[in-house]
């Protein structure tokens, strides 16, 4: 993209990114790219075709300290439009340089809120497994995204306080939800549950908002002292999740490839050591097998748990970044 020059107004801005934890409005229209940063100050860029570039000169190198403006006009192009070269120009000081999209995808100052530096690699052994020890569980929000077809900010924040206890009861309690979780009851039981939890240093659980309205809950856990690690194998730093999406209003196939990318996405943003991802839900869970398999999970068997048929599923880093599976149809499409 070569610059365009500040702007004197932007129209509303059908995209929010959101980097540094800082809000930028981002519009597309046509071949110019408009940012509109907190401060109130505006930058534009037109998009430049690779073909300026002398095909003899060296690959430039990406920048990924770069401007927020910048990183906020990538991920807007990148949200939306899946059929856009791999490659786009950015302003640096007169010299070209290039971005790809599974590259930036994998830089976190877009959608971490709080990034945490990895801890340096020391093993232990709890319930006789051996695995890296494991940084402090959450706090707070960890994850926002836009989502441009919804209109929405999808956001990740850790459980929290009285409220989201009511709201687990009650969505524990749904008979969709309760089929295949098999764990409704009263407030009691649900708060020991999450004790439960809370005493476990291998999983968490988190909400999912959409514009700051809880619509899921998920636990996250690392997959090498999981019950999951007999049958899947996994490195010593790959995760898994459950989910459950309590408000029927949210169950449609839009939310679904808003929140189930964006979960993947979180889970390999946040230790860059992730290979891969695991999940284990019910063989007969039919709908969300389809799920899994439009957001490039692979279901590798199905095998017993003592409490019931389950179905293996795995999405590789590799996959998610070099199928740009944060858009929905992606997987479908390669």
């Amino acid at each position: 993209m070569e610059q365009a020059g500040l702007t004197t107004a932007l129209p509303a801005a059908p995209y929010l990114a959101h980097v540094d934890g800082h809000p930028y409005a981002v519009e597309i229209d046509g071949d110019v790219v408009r940012v509109r940063l907190p401060s109130g100050e505006h930058h534009a860029w037109r998009l430049q075709p690779l073909a300026t570039l002398n095909s003899a000169s060296p690959a430039p190198t990406p920048r990924y300290d770069a401007h927020p403006a910048e990183l906020a006009a990538l991920e807007a192009l990148w949200s939306q439009q899946h059929g856009l070269a791999q490659q786009l120009i950015l302003p640096d000081g007169g010299t070209p340089a290039w971005a790809c999209p599974g590259m930036f995808w994998q830089q976190s100052r877009n959608w971490l809120t709080q990034p945490q530096a990895l801890l340096p690699l020391r093993h232990c052994i709890s319930a006789g497994k051996r695995h890296p020890q494991r940084p402090p569980k959450p706090a707070g929000t960890v994850y926002r995204r836009h989502i441009p077809w919804l209109g929405q900010t999808l956001s990740l924040r850790a459980f929290e306080g009285q409220d989201d206890l009511v709201r687990l009861n009650r969505w524990m309690n749904d008979p969709d939800v309760a089929y295949f979780w098999e764990e409704q009851g009263d407030l009691d039981h649900h708060r020991h549950y999450l004790a439960r939890l809370a005493d476990d240093p291998h999983a968490y659980p988190l909400i999912a908002c959409l514009d700051e309205v809880p619509f899921a809950y998920f636990e996250i856990y690392w997959a090498r002292e999981d019950r999951i690690a007999p049958f899947a194998d996994p490195g010593e730093h790959d995760r898994g999740w459950h989910v459950l999406v309590g408000e029927p209003a949210y169950r449609g196939r839009e939310f679904v490839s808003a929140w189930m990318p964006s979960v993947s996405h979180y889970l390999l943003l946040e230790d860059v050591r992730t290979e891969r991802l695991w999940i284990e839900p019910r063989a007969d869970n039919r709908k969300m097998l389809r799920s899994l398999q439009r957001s490039g999970y692979a279901l590798l068997k199905e095998f017993d748990f003592p409490h019931k048929r389950a179905m293996l599923g795995m999405l590789s880093r590799e996959r998610f970044f070099g199928e740009r599976l944060w858009m929905p149809g992606a997987a479908s499409a390669n």
